[in-house]
């Protein structure tokens, strides 16, 4: 099955609602902004709000990640973004491996009903490519190292080890993070 992965611009910011949004636009959810933005600035977000910050992103020149179809239908999201205007960069669980600028993939989400169709792996490495588009010297992501063993379905947006080796990452660090009873290892794959 072959899926295409586009950026998720500020004209497909339905499609990105459609995997991010709450059923009920009044809800308070992650809208995948737990991660790009500290958690005061994530906490003070309510409701709509969350929506219309993210709606903001895909208008920038560089989109807050990348959406996967199948056809006209919208089946993924991968967030990926410059490590340093995320979260991450100040993190005290997961280590810098080295000084390079490095992009991150934090967030890997399948929507309902399309899941266990390969949709994950296309996502990730259209996520990788649309990072070496805009100049990432590398991408690293934060999965769990959960050795093959299932992964609660509301902890698996972090991904898994086996699903960023077969993207063609490798281990880079250790962290002292744990996603879903899982120890979350440093990934990198480098672009140059």
């Amino acid at each position: 099955m072959t899926f295409e992965v586009r950026p998720a611009t500020a004209d497909r910011f339905d499609d990105v609602a459609t995997m991010l949004g709450p059923k009920n636009p009044d809800s308070t959810v992650c809208w995948c902004l737990s991660h790009r933005l500290p958690s005061k600035q994530s906490r003070s977000l309510l409701g709509a709000a969350r929506g219309e910050y993210v709606r903001d992103l895909c208008g920038r020149d560089v989109a807050p990640g990348v959406l996967a179809y199948d056809g006209d239908t919208v089946v993924g999201w991968a967030a990926i973004a410059p490590r340093a205007e995320l979260p991450f960069e100040r993190s005290r669980l997961i280590p810098h491996v080295d000084d390079l600028p490095v992009w991150s993939a934090w967030c890997i989400r399948v929507r309902s009903g399309h899941r266990r169709r390969g949709i994950s792996l296309p996502l990730l490495e259209g996520a990788v490519a649309y990072a070496r588009e805009h100049g990432a010297p590398a991408v690293e992501g934060y999965p769990v190292d959960n050795h093959g063993q299932k992964v609660d379905q509301t902890m698996a947006y972090v991904g898994t080890r086996g699903l960023f080796e077969r993207a063609g990452f490798t281990k880079a660090a250790d962290t002292d993070s744990i996603s879903g009873g899982f120890p979350r290892v440093v990934m990198r794959r480098d672009l140059t």
